[in-house]
């Protein structure tokens, strides 16, 4: 009997033992993540991507270090496949990637592993792809983009009650200039700058906003010599939907040599780069999507195939206000983002905006045959355009009447960085090529002499040849 009684004592404690090692599921630290980023801790975009993950690894107890695998600077091209598949081959179960050059190349291993959880952060193809095991997430950006509007409309309608604004800040039509830093005229963008337009008409209505595009996601030159030039035009508002902080410290620099400008950011706080223009920055709190997507894979749930959240779920935020905001704004916000988390305010309300004169009935959200014009799951219903409802990637792309005015920036994009068959917003075709031409070199340059396009607002994307594309949508 005692003998028997030892032996169950015994065993009693090494079910303990390996109950306290994580049982048959493996422990924590066996759980590995590959993170394969298109940038590195320099650029603001692949900065609020680590610092989600890190606070995801907080949330959940994992090691920063133990329990994932970092690729940095992964290229849009066969070295992301390469750097997923070292994931796997470390020991690594779920892999992220965080650029939309990434998707491609992260579908194909997904359909070689279906035991492999991975998730192209910003894509827009495991609906149609049918894979269990292949995931896109992004979030409700465009909330905060409209919230930071209101932070702009705010300053707006103070400069104009003190008297600041001088007769260079207004356009022909008597409208206060906004200017906007755009990487690329893709539904992102377009969905971005619309959110941030609308939310500035919704406190100051008489304005314009001019959008000039740098056809880079990063380039700290390039976008500090568009914010500049819009500064020279007169725009008293400079937002962007770039990385850098090119934009904030050339509104600082005019701002300081005495000029009325004020700088809205994008993904970080721009209060170091731009501590007396910076007003705020609409930002992705990532952490809360990979907490999700990493604490489901640790215990053996699905993710979805889709995911994408707001304000409602802490998603999306907007970076502290800096000093000189106008009075009021902390309250005016908070506000706003009540009525946001509520469902009683939407970005797209059919009533803030009109297309060709007309209220939109209808505007579809997918495009199911590849051409670059979506034809499918009409995102206009219940009074409002439902963003990311059918998919998590933004797919608002109408160009909305009431002084948007939007044009190519001068510079190169590098043959190397473009990317197979991606979508340039154009009237015509024949404006498509009077906006491009391609150098000997295989690039495309923008035209010196290229003229501004007032983009008609039932202008529908046409898909560029493979030379003309940009380089990625994000």
């Amino acid at each position: 009997m005692k003998k028997l009684l030892a032996l169950i004592l015994c065993l009693a404690l090494v079910a303990c033992l390996f109950a306290a090692c994580g049982g048959e599921g493996g422990s924590e630290s066996d759980f590995k993540v590959g993170v394969v980023l298109v940038g590195d801790e320099n650029e603001g975009y692949t900065l609020a991507h680590i610092n989600g993950i890190k606070e995801a690894a907080k949330n959940l107890g994992l090691d920063e270090t133990d329990n994932f695998v970092w690729k940095y600077a992964i290229g849009e091209d066969e070295t992301c496949k390469t750097a997923i598949e070292d994931c796997i081959d470390q020991g690594c179960t779920l892999i992220f990637t965080n650029s939309y050059g990434h998707q491609d190349y992260a579908q194909l291993v997904a359909e070689q592993k279906p035991d492999i959880q991975i998730v192209a952060m910003t894509g827009d193809k495991a609906k149609a792809s049918g894979l269990a095991n292949f995931h896109n997430a992004f979030t409700e950006i465009y909330e905060a983009r409209f919230a930071a509007g209101v932070v702009a409309g705010m300053k707006i309608a103070e400069l104009e009650e003190q008297g600041k604004l001088t007769a260079k800040n207004y356009d022909a039509d008597g409208k206060v200039r906004v200017g906007y830093v755009g990487a690329y005229p893709y539904a992102e963008v377009v969905s971005g700058y619309t959110a941030f337009f609308l939310g500035i008409k919704s406190i100051y209505e008489n304005v314009s906003m001019e959008v000039l595009y740098t056809s880079s996601w990063f380039d700290i030159t390039a976008e500090k010599a568009a914010a500049e030039q819009m500064i020279g035009d007169g725009c008293v508002i400079i937002g962007q939907h770039a990385d850098s902080t090119g934009a904030p410290s050339a509104c600082e620099a005019a701002l300081n040599a005495g000029t009325t400008v004020f700088s809205v950011g994008y993904n970080i706080d721009m209060l170091t780069a731009a501590p007396n223009a910076a007003l705020t920055s609409p930002t992705n709190e990532w952490g809360v999507y990979y907490t999700y997507a990493i604490g489901a894979a640790m215990n053996g749930e699905e993710i979805a195939t889709n995911w994408a959240e707001g304000f409602d779920k802490d998603a999306v935020a907007l970076t502290p206000l800096g000093p000189n905001v106008a009075a009021g704004t902390q309250e005016k916000v908070d506000e706003v983002i009540a009525a946001l988390k509520a469902g009683t305010l939407h970005p797209f309300d059919q009533s803030y905006f009109t297309v060709g004169g007309e209220v939109v009935e209808e505007a579809f959200a997918t495009d199911t045959d590849g051409d670059w014009v979506n034809d499918a799951d009409n995102a206009m219903f219940d009074g409002y355009y439902h963003e990311s409802y059918f998919q998590s990637a933004p797919s608002f792309g109408l160009r909305i009447d009431g002084g948007l005015l939007v044009r190519a920036g001068p510079v190169s994009i590098p043959a190397k960085s473009i990317q197979k068959g991606r979508p340039v917003w154009r009237t015509t075709k024949s404006s498509m090529r009077s906006n491009c031409e391609i150098s000997r070199n295989g690039s495309v340059r923008s035209s010196p002499t290229i003229t501004s396009l007032w983009i008609s607002a039932r202008a529908r994307f046409s898909r560029c040849s493979e030379k003309t594309a940009p380089a990625r949508p994000r």
